[in-house]
Parts: structure tokens; C-alpha cells; sequence
């Protein structure tokens, strides 16, 4: 297909085919979703299921790519599912207008791939690798801080994000004393989705590490975690 051309050679019409018959769940419709969302519909990824339960408001401005002054105090899903519809009407969107919880994560879970870690806070990470780890399916971590961004993939029975964050109490990390920016979440959430597309077709990917980025020192290290 035209619209799909300049995905080849460095992907194949298989390649192609097998990405239009995909299911990604993404959970946090903000700067990293939003990416992600993009990204993957672009690519050809067939279907999405988009997961978040917040309105935009004024300080998403500075960086998430759904988010505009037209569509302030409206949700997030709704904006992620008319972007799709506007770049790629043959990805399949359903917007879930809800946040995770111990209690939907199994049933947000159902019939998909791979599921996209997009959230802004620990407790919710550790809630969604679990059920991922009882659905059997890889999950793409990715989080933001300032000038700086982690992207990690953890395959089925893997606990890595409590190797990261431990028991996680605390709602956020460093990104509140930190910030965030609008090129490190596009450039993590551009990693995340590099990594999904890779779990989906069978290539070799980050593998037990954790990527870290260092956006002002122009930098990456990868951390072996297990």
C-alpha cells in the first residue's frame, strides 16, 4: 500500500502484514502515550487500545502531542482516538475513558499483544506489570524526568520495575522536583514504540536492561537489571 511505502525495506510486506493483525494495549494517554499512539498508528499497528481516565488541562501543553488549546478539559482518549482516525482510519481504536486499577487490568488486558506502560505514577506501574505478568504478555516500560527518560521491556514472569522502584509508596518519582520536557517524552515514547514493534515482529530487542537516557549530556547507558 502507498500509504505504508516508505516503511519498506526496513520493513518487509510479511512485517507489514503481521502488524495489521496486532493488538497494543497503551495505559496513560499523556506524553509518553501520546507518542506511542502516534508512532504505532503511523507504522500500521491494526489495533489500539488506549486506556486514561484524565481530561487534558493547560500544563499538558508543554508536551503532550494530543494535547491543544482546542481540546482543554476534554479526554484524553477521545483526542488519541480522533488523531489515529485523522492519520491512519485503518487502525482500530477503542478508547477506554478509565483509569487502571487491580480490578479492570485483566479485563483491559484481554486479547492483546503487548501492553505499553504510558503512566505517570509508580503504584499504577506495578498494578499493570502484574497483570501483565498473570496475562503472559510483555510489557514496555517508559518514564520521564527533566532532561532524561528510561525505557525497559519486560517479558512474562520478569519483575523489573520492582527491581526499579521497589515497593513504590511513593505516587511519582523524580519527575516532580525534575519536570518534564516535550523532546524527552517524544524521544522515549518513540523508543518505547521502536521496542513494541520489535516484540511484535520477533526481533531482538532490550532484553533484562534498562535504556537511560540523558538528553542534555546526549547520552545512553543500558543497566542490566536481572
Amino acid at each position: 500500500m502507498e500509504r505504508y511505502l516508505r516503511n519498506h525495506d526496513a520493513l518487509s510486506e510479511a512485517d507489514q502484514a503481521t502488524l495489521a493483525i496486532d493488538r497494543v494495549l497503551v495505559v496513560g494517554c499523556g506524553g509518553l502515550g501520546g507518542m506511542v499512539i502516534e508512532c504505532l498508528a503511523r507504522i500500521g499497528v491494526g489495533h489500539l487500545r488506549v486506556v486514561d481516565g484524565d481530561l487534558f488541562e493547560a500544563t499538558n501543553l508543554n508536551r503532550q502531542i494530543l494535547c491543544s488549546t482546542m481540546n482543554l478539559n476534554r479526554p484524553k482518549t477521545l483526542a488519541a482516538k480522533q488523531r489515529v482516525m485523522a492519520v491512519n482510519p485503518l487502525v482500530e481504536v477503542d478508547a477506554v475513558q478509565a483509569d487502571l486499577t487491580a480490578e479492570n487490568a485483566m479485563e483491559l488486558l484481554a486479547d492483546c499483544d503487548v501492553v505499553m506502560d504510558c503512566l505517570d505514577n509508580i503504584p499504577s506501574r506495578l498494578v499493570l506489570q502484574d497483570a501483565a505478568k498473570n496475562a503472559g504478555l510483555p510489557l514496555v516500560h517508559g518514564a520521564v524526568a527533566g532532561w532524561c527518560g528510561q525505557v525497559c521491556v519486560v517479558q512474562p514472569g520478569e519483575d523489573l520495575l520492582r527491581i526499579l522502584y521497589g515497593d513504590a509508596r511513593e505516587e511519582q518519582g523524580e519527575e516532580v522536583s525534575a519536570g518534564t520536557l516535550s523532546f524527552t517524552a517524544v524521544a522515549v515514547g518513540a523508543l518505547q514504540a521502536a521496542e513494541v514493534v520489535k516484540l511484535l515482529l520477533g526481533r531482538q530487542g532490550l532484553s533484562s536492561e534498562l535504556l537511560v537516557l540523558d538528553l542534555m549530556n546526549a547520552s545512553s547507558t543500558r543497566l542490566q537489571l536481572a
